[in-house]
């Protein structure tokens, strides 16, 4: 073993004698990373394992790319017209027919249908073509040291020392700059945990074997509460008016409540009872483009907790599942980035938990907006306008 094994030894012994400071996001990094060596080695890590961490650093890269996610500020039209692009759809389709086997195994194995995983597989990395280029060890020890969100990424440390020291990835393996890893970019804890051996060879490799990538992008969906044959997501026409506070992705209802408040298909078809319930979908309010929601699109929150890429990848999905392109519709004018973080400044004095004053409508931001619309007579549909800001 070499001379710094030895060395983390002697700070383990350190790091057990004061475990809650060693702990604690923000300390001094060397102190903070003898910690996790400690918890690492208590659950089993080894010595590459442990070599590893010991040569991972602080990445400054990592935190400005966690603090400007911009991206995030865009609509959903606006997000979803650009991410949805006909490389993706063309490509997509490519893909569904070129691995057709490995896709049919992944549906009668885990019941997840194959455009869901093909979306995925396209947002993530353009089908394995971008995978990113951070040392993921380096970038989840930094946003984990960082005290901005690190309940998120400390989990993920240990199982990723974890598949260093079997040999499943590279002690520098590299990905995205918040930690995940391969195609479909899987945290680590989900590579360990859910990991599907899809071409046989007796590993899991995510970044070069589709079929690995495939199967283990299902079994992951699966395990976040996918629901086999149903519905994710199904575009609709509002009336000009309904009870608008009875729309929401939670507020979910019998398909014949919505078909007797006036909910059709695009076409003016009227709604069939599938006998499920949906919530109502409105991105950009009353007057923009307007999905049913099934208990299968909460799944999607679970893979990424942003409104906007959800509901664009599960739109996705449904154009490679054949749904023509949604209808955009006309929706009222909405905020800019500095405007709403003054609506989120001022929602914020009125008692509401928005998370963070950034200038993104999250989920937070929503449902305050909803209950001040509420209050003031207005058509409840979660869409910051410039009359809302005016009344508050």
């Amino acid at each position: 073993m070499r001379l710094r094994s030895q060395a983390l030894a002697a700070l383990f012994l350190c790091a057990t004698a004061l475990p809650a400071m060693a702990q604690e996001c923000g300390d001094d990094f060397e102190a903070w990373k003898q910690g996790v060596a400690a918890e690492a080695k208590a659950a089993g890590v080894g010595a590459v394992g442990l070599d590893a961490l010991e040569d991972a650093t602080i990445d400054d890269k990592v935190l400005a790319r966690d603090r400007a996610q911009g991206v995030f500020t865009q609509t959903f039209v606006e997000f979803s017209n650009r991410m949805i692009s006909a490389y993706r759809l063309k490509q997509g389709a490519a893909n569904l027919k070129k691995y057709a086997d490995v896709f049919a195994r992944a549906d009668q194995q885990f019941g997840v249908q194959a455009p869901i995983i093909a979306a995925f597989w396209a947002l993530e990395t353009d089908f394995g073509a971008v995978q990113g280029d951070f040392r993921t060890l380096s970038a989840l020890l930094t946003l984990s040291h960082d005290c901005r969100r690190p309940q998120l990424f400390r989990p993920q440390l240990v199982p990723l020392l974890e598949l260093i020291d079997r040999g499943v990835v590279p002690a520098d393996v590299r990905g995205a700059w918040a930690g995940e890893i391969g195609q479909t970019q899987i945290l680590p804890s989900d590579y360990l945990a859910r990991g599907v051996d899809g071409d046989g060879d007796g590993k899991v490799d995510l970044r070069g074997s589709v079929p690995d990538v495939i199967m283990t992008t299902a079994n992951k969906v699966l395990s976040r509460g996918w629901k086999r044959d149903e519905p994710w997501i199904e575009e609709v026409r509002l009336p000009d008016d309904m009870p608008w506070d009875q729309t929401g992705r939670t507020n979910k209802l019998p398909l014949t409540q919505w078909a007797q408040w006036g909910v059709t298909y695009p076409s003016g078809a009227p709604l069939v009872d599938n006998g499920l319930k949906a919530g109502l979908a409105l991105p950009m309010g009353r007057k923009g483009p307007a999905f049913l929601t099934y208990d299968n699109f909460d799944v999607y929150l679970e893979w990424n907790q942003s409104f906007t890429y959800a509901l664009t990848a599960a739109n996705l999905a449904a154009r490679l599942a054949g749904a023509p392109q949604f209808d955009p519709r006309n929706p009222e004018t909405g905020l800019n980035n500095e405007q709403l973080k003054e609506l989120q400044t001022r929602l914020e004095a009125r008692g509401y938990d928005v998370g963070t004053v950034d200038g993104i409508l999250g989920t937070n931001t929503r449902e305050a907006i909803r209950k001040e619309q509420m209050r003031l007579g207005l058509p409840v549909d979660g869409w910051p306008t410039p009359e809302l800001l005016a009344k508050l």
